[in-house]
């Protein structure tokens, strides 16, 4: 299959190309509209606009949502090779950035991102007034190659080969609770003494109650107080009495208001690592937080 220009288009423009590309991966005009920043009648006009340019129909209109064309698909394959090049151009034009200024984006797990970063972003501002911290506190894994950040704070080690990753400590995670809570159960020894417990459960019942068995801990529907999927709201049900949550131990350890239901019990190990992109670690300003940060998670 072929796309040809139309005789009188004179340039081929990224804005339309790139409005295609995020309507494709979004499936709809109102999401990736969201994702570019834009109106929706604004990223619907780019799109025809792409339309007349190569006089093809790129999407069909399915329900709610839109599908790719046959032209649609064989230009995306394209396009989506030129979305990735300008991505390095903008990584490399970035690297060599030797100024200490400017925005440097951290991605953060939910509960590190509240209860961890405020103190260490404090640091790198103290020490860098000129470089504003912009912090996306989810645990959905942010794509560093699409610069989604510029550097994540991850519990596991990436693997491709563009990023560049530094190990910055083991971790473990337990089982906490408020110590009024614990005395309306007695003591608890073991894992399976906490059988009689109450849990403030993080993600659905099902995924819980599974994860539980498999540390050895059987638990029913009625062992559930409280089901939640954000990890804040977790632990904060955990701290006014609701029942047994899991926290790291950097973060439950620190908290007055619970302590370790089996005080020597590791629940869960888990590594710390620091990752950035390749190009961006020639960047003054990303070199300068990279570290700063690795010695903050480090203590």
């Amino acid at each position: 299959m072929r796309i040809c220009m139309k005789k009188d288009s004179l340039k081929f423009d990224w804005n339309h190309a790139r409005a295609f590309l995020v309507t494709a991966e979004q499936g709809s005009l109102s999401a990736a509209a969201r994702v570019l920043g834009l109106t929706q009648p604004t990223l619907g006009r780019q799109v025809n606009a792409l339309e007349r340019e190569l006089d093809v129909t790129l999407f069909e209109r399915v329900g709610r949502g839109l599908t790719l064309t046959q032209s649609g698909l064989y230009l995306l394959e394209h396009v989506t090779s030129m979305g990735m090049a300008a991505e390095h151009v903008s990584l490399a034009a970035m690297g060599q950035s030797q100024s200490v200024s400017g925005t440097v984006c951290i991605s953060v797990g939910e509960i590190y991102g509240s209860l961890v970063m405020p103190k260490i972003v404090k640091k790198i501002k103290d020490e860098e007034p000129g470089i504003t911290i912009e912090i996306v506190a989810s645990n959905e894994t942010s794509d560093l190659q699409k610069r989604e950040a510029d550097i994540a704070v991850r519990a596991f080690r990436p693997t491709q080969t563009e990023l560049i990753t530094k190990k910055i400590k083991e971790m473990s995670g337990t089982f906490y609770a408020t110590p009024s809570y614990l005395k309306t159960l007695g003591p608890i020894n073991t894992v399976q003494e906490l059988g009689r417990a109450s849990f403030v459960s993080l993600g659905s019942r099902e995924t819980y109650l599974k994860a539980m068995a498999g540390f050895g801990l059987t638990l029913t529907d009625e062992n559930i107080s409280v089901l939640c999927e954000n990890h804040i709201v977790h632990w904060e049900m955990t701290k006014i009495g609701l029942g047994i949550g899991v926290a790291p131990q950097d973060i439950g350890d620190t908290e007055p208001l619970v302590q370790r239901v089996i005080p020597d019990f590791d629940l869960v190990q888990f590594p710390i690592w620091l990752t950035t992109h390749r190009e961006l670690r020639t960047s003054k300003k990303i070199r300068l937080v990279f570290d700063l940060l690795a010695e903050a998670l480090a203590r």
